[in-house]
């Protein structure tokens, strides 16, 4: 049997997922975070799959469950089931093709409409390697992140450059907004002890006058089922 030290090592559990058009890198992105691993031939994703990921924050064991699927049209059916629990997303597109950057307003309309609550979500340029084939600038990515309320990262899975930091981002915001709802409900509980009784559900969402972080555009939000 395990002990209860075993059964305690993991404090968090958190579902994230990628999505946008298909060979943007998503699934390679999961790859070099997950693994330190990169597909050059890589084929489109079929159905779904997902890695988790160990993380600790502020001494705590968090896991990301981090979920992939293929951004065809094909497979949309999968959508509900796929970002149903979600509370968090890297919306991704291909910084040489600007088709897929004009994409992620489509891709922002499914996850609003999936998603079971308001989900941190931070807006990936994937392949920066590729700079001379750049279709999307860098300030147009900001802007877009800027006026959506979106985290923003440029990224290249093929030399791992900024891959950790765009889901440790989302993975510590999560986190973040989760630790001061925490504190909020045992504040709650201290000045009325017959609250909880009552079987009231603590809402996650990240506060208005914190919009702003580190000189990253405006944070998502996320909350309980």
């Amino acid at each position: 049997m395990a002990t209860e030290e075993e059964q305690q090592t993991e404090d968090y559990l958190f579902k994230i997922v990628l999505i946008g058009d298909s060979a943007v890198g998503k699934s390679n992105l999961l790859a070099r975070f997950a693994r330190d691993e990169f597909y050059p031939n890589s084929k489109s994703t079929i159905g779904v799959e997902f890695q988790t990921q160990k993380m600790e924050i502020n001494g705590k064991e968090v896991k990301a469950q981090i979920w992939d699927t293929a951004g065809q049209e094909r497979f949309r059916a999968v959508t509900s089931a796929y970002y149903r629990g979600a509370v968090g997303a890297l919306l991704v597109y291909d910084i040489s093709r600007r088709q897929t950057f004009e994409s992620i307003g489509r891709w922002l309309n499914e996850l609003q409409t999936h998603s079971d609550m308001n989900v941190v979500t931070i807006l990936v340029g994937n392949k920066t390697d590729l700079k001379d084939a750049r279709e999307v600038t860098t300030a147009e990515g900001k802007a877009l992140a800027e006026t959506q309320g979106l985290f923003f990262i440029e990224t290249s899975a093929l030399d791992s450059s900024n891959v950790a930091a765009a889901f440790q981002t989302v993975v510590r915001e999560i986190y973040n907004i989760l630790s001061r709802k925490v504190i909020q409900s045992q504040e709650l509980k201290v000045k009325d002890p017959g609250w909880m009784a009552n079987g009231k559900t603590v809402v996650l969402q990240a506060d208005e006058n914190k919009e702003e972080a580190d000189g990253q555009s405006k944070k998502g939000g996320c909350c309980s089922s």
